[in-house]
């Protein structure tokens, strides 16, 4: 069995908040960009107000970075990988349990997220027709708030590399 929720994809507006729902349409979490932070923070919360994971940008990495924490404790690291040919990768640390790869066209919103070799989550804009719309879909008895928040965290940084870029160019 798997959990499938919708997400829209982080939009260039700053302190752009935005709710993920199941796959009924049923709000389930909110995610908060706190934009007036020195460093990138999101932090998702359920319905009630209850904060279930906070991603934050670690400043000074050598490359990006993010931590993703539960409770003020690191839970998770992603990080981007150094150099991948043909495909874009992200590497999560994960505190406790074994280390997961986002792998996949992660620009498109069209990659899996894996646990040595098995598919544990999926991440797709096929499934809708909104352009700033994508899906991510978790296997029964996974971390559904670390595996939103690796989707949250990718969308972030593969996107503000990306308005980066455009911002030199413009320059």
């Amino acid at each position: 069995m798997t959990n499938r929720y919708k997400l829209r994809q982080r939009l260039i507006s700053l302190g752009d908040d935005f709710t993920i729902e199941d796959e009924h349409g049923r709000a389930v979490y909110n995610v908060d960009n706190k934009f007036l932070t020195i460093r990138d923070t999101f932090v998702i919360t359920d319905m009630d107000g209850n904060e279930v994971v906070t991603i934050r940008e670690r400043l000074l990495a050598l490359r990006d970075t993010v931590d993703i924490l539960r409770g003020g404790e690191t839970i998770a690291v992603l990080r981007k990988a150094w150099f991948t040919p043909l495909r874009d990768k992200f590497n999560i640390d994960v505190k406790d349990g074994e280390d997961l790869v986002a792998q996949g066209n992660l620009f498109d919103h069209e990659y899996d997220i894996r646990r040595g070799g098995n598919v544990i989550a999926h991440v797709s804009k096929r499934w809708f027709t909104f352009r700033d719309t994508y899906g991510v879909t978790i296997d029964s008895g996974e971390d559904e708030a670390l595996i939103l928040a690796i989707a949250v965290a990718i969308d972030e940084m593969v996107h503000d590399d990306v308005k980066d870029v455009k911002k030199d160019k413009d320059e």
